[in-house]
């Protein structure tokens, strides 16, 4: 959406942290965040992780011995994070969007079972589509560049 702070103000981190906006739809309910957690190298890191996922060089991660999900793309502030939880042979690849903090569900919030990355939201979707989104993505950025 925007930087955290309008003017640069001298300082790496606080003049590149972006102000992102989600907004999410489940059978559980709909809930949106804003919040500033991500930095504008971070920030590309998402497309990158995309066209990877694309072109099928991320490995699948499943929950360890506990049943608990680490993602394998996270970030400073551990709101939003990635991890791949499978694909099929049509080339369909489903990913996690690990939501934690300020953009996990209201309903998660506060509450012991809401830990860091445990919350998720699975997106099937194929190669074109990821294409598609790390562009658009990229794209978005493009106001962006780091200060």
């Amino acid at each position: 959406m925007r930087y955290e702070f309008a003017t640069p103000r001298g300082d790496a981190y606080d003049d590149n942290w972006l102000v992102v906006a989600g907004t999410v739809t489940t059978p559980e309910g709909k809930w949106s965040f804003v919040d500033p957690c991500l930095l504008t190298d971070e920030a590309r890191q998402v497309a990158a992780w995309l066209r990877a996922v694309a072109a099928g060089t991320v490995a699948v991660t499943g929950p360890d011995a506990e049943g608990g999900l680490s993602p394998d793309t996270w970030f400073i502030e551990p709101l939003v994070a990635f991890s791949l939880a499978g694909r099929s042979e049509g080339g369909a690849a489903v990913m996690r969007v690990h939501l934690s903090l300020e953009a996990a569900p209201p309903w998660r919030q506060g509450d012991d079972r809401a830990d860091i990355y445990q919350y998720v939201v699975e997106v099937r979707t194929d190669a074109a589509a990821l294409l598609h989104a790390a562009d658009q993505w990229d794209l978005a950025l493009t106001s962006f560049p780091p200060r």
